[in-house]
């Protein structure tokens, strides 16, 4: 399953940047996030792989992020890898003539099991759903400082 989201920031490109290429920061935008831990390679930076655990109430989740291009500020991708499913994120960031960040995120779910094959037929809109609330927690973030990390 293939999708595209969008969203325009009210922050300059620069900063928007700034705030996005923060592990630090992930607590901040994307619910359920617990902890990032570098796994291999040059930590932020093509092909570095790292463990990102979350929890969703009793639910726990480890993904591993393995960066497959670096171009910032216009172009981060990465691949999520987790045991039934893998999610492949192409991430590109342009300047408007407003000096807002538009955020584009092109995400392709690939099923590695029947169940998720299922999932994503049953259930589409959730994954786009949630695609949506970390991009709009991130432009909340962004340009007023809201985190969710206490929420």
């Amino acid at each position: 399953m293939k999708y595209t989201t969008e969203i325009k920031v009210n922050v300059t490109l620069d900063e928007f940047i700034k705030k996005m290429d923060n592990v630090d920061n992930m607590k901040h935008w994307q619910h359920g996030f617990v902890s990032a831990e570098h796994i291999s390679g040059d930590l932020g930076q093509l092909g570095a792989k790292m463990k990102l655990k979350y929890r969703f109430g009793k639910r726990k989740m480890e993904i591993i992020e393995t960066i497959t291009k670096r171009n910032f500020p216009n172009e981060f991708h990465a691949n999520y890898t987790m045991k039934a499913m893998q999610n492949v994120q192409q991430n590109y960031f342009k300047n408007t003539n407003n000096g807002f960040t538009k955020w584009t995120s092109i995400t392709e779910f690939v099923p590695l099991n029947l169940k998720m094959r299922l999932m994503l037929f049953f259930i589409p809109r959730a994954f786009k759903k949630q695609s949506l609330i970390y991009m709009q927690n991130f432009k909340s973030f962004a340009e007023k400082g809201t985190s969710i990390a206490n929420a």
